[in-house]
């Protein structure tokens, strides 16, 4: 058992171990949304615990087992996390790059887990709650970028597959997607599902828990954060369009138009359940289907900035350090895209 762990990893099955843990880190944070929309965030008290007296939930407490369920999924996610760590090292050849990308998951889980003590033991502040959700993004875009990278071949060399403008339009969309996201959990924060208000000192389990479902919110107006938020989500899905348009005029790769179609895609549905939940009273489950297209919005946007830059192929391209810093080829001018 222990020589098969010693084996190298193919490149291959490396990239499949990191898309399974983005798929896990994309899981978690539904999972965590669905504690909070079921007022379950105190139902367990305690933390590694889930009360002072039981390590394991009540089967009887709902609210208890939907809290120790997304505690038992966070190990799943550390647990593919550590695979794609010791993945890093085992994989022939290794690559510096990757080793540090999957390392930054181990940071970003350790970091979620104090995160989320914190916001059991400050009982669903909603500033530190909505801090969780922010650190859930920037360890999507790490666990993105590690399967992207990892996708990539050992002995080649990258270069922009559009003009210097373009890519910058690319980073541009990663910039406004992550005012949208901001301003999103300003909307989420000041709504009925930000957090809760503390039951008096010395109160039940069950009084805590009656005291979640009457929730404690940001200092802005539910009106006023969400037309912030509608106004960044109208110039994000303007400047998709005209990304996807200019995509298409000059003749890009295939996959890369195909990433920004799914982009755009994922953005009016996002869109139209955003608004349906605002006009329907914030449903909690248009809410869990936001947080999810909110998280795919997040992910599709770092796929067509990481697209914008191909691999360069065939007898003129350069071998990568092994390191796996990769080099730059040269950009032509002139067309949004170069031709091929």
């Amino acid at each position: 058992m222990f020589a098969r762990l010693r084996k190298p990893i193919p490149p291959r099955t490396y990239q499949r171990i990191t898309v399974l843990a983005l798929v896990f880190l994309t899981l978690i944070v539904v999972t965590g949304a669905g504690v909070r929309l079921t007022g379950s965030g105190l139902g367990c008290t305690d933390w590694p615990t889930c009360t002072e007296t039981r390590f394991v939930a009540d089967r009887g407490d709902v609210h208890a087992m939907v809290e120790f369920v997304n505690r038992l999924i966070t190990g799943l996610v550390s647990a593919a996390v550590a695979l794609a760590v010791l993945g890093s090292h085992r994989r022939s050849p290794r690559r510096r790059d990757l080793v540090w990308l999957s390392w930054g998951l181990v940071a970003g889980v350790v970091a979620q887990v104090v995160l989320g003590a914190l916001v059991t033991l400050t009982h669903l502040n909603p500033w530190v709650v909505q801090g969780h959700f922010v650190l859930s993004m920037l360890l999507l875009l790490d666990g993105m970028v590690l399967a992207h990278r990892a996708g990539l071949p050992d002995d080649a060399v990258v270069r922009p597959a559009v003009t210097p403008a373009l890519l910058r339009w690319g980073w541009g969309l990663v910039g406004l997607a992550t005012v949208v996201i901001l301003t999103g959990t300003l909307v989420t924060g000041s709504g009925p599902h930000s957090g809760h208000n503390e039951a008096e000192a010395g109160a039940s389990r069950a009084a805590h828990i009656e005291a979640a479902r009457d929730v404690r919110r940001l200092p802005i107006a539910v009106h006023d954060a969400a037309r912030i938020h509608g106004i960044a989500m109208v110039v994000f899905l303007g400047a998709t369009i005209w990304v996807l348009v200019q995509l298409r005029r000059h003749g890009a790769p295939e996959r890369l138009q195909s990433a920004a179609t799914a982009l755009l895609t994922v953005l009016v549905l996002q869109a139209a359940i955003g608004y349906t939940q605002y006009f329907t009273g914030v449903p909690a489950l248009l809410v869990a289907l936001h947080v999810l297209g909110a998280s795919l919005v997040w992910l599709a946007v770092l796929g067509v900035a990481l697209r914008m830059q191909l691999p360069l192929e065939g007898p003129t391209a350069h071998a990568a350090d092994s390191s796996g810093d990769l080099g730059a080829d040269h950009v032509p001018h002139g067309d949004l895209v170069p031709g091929r």
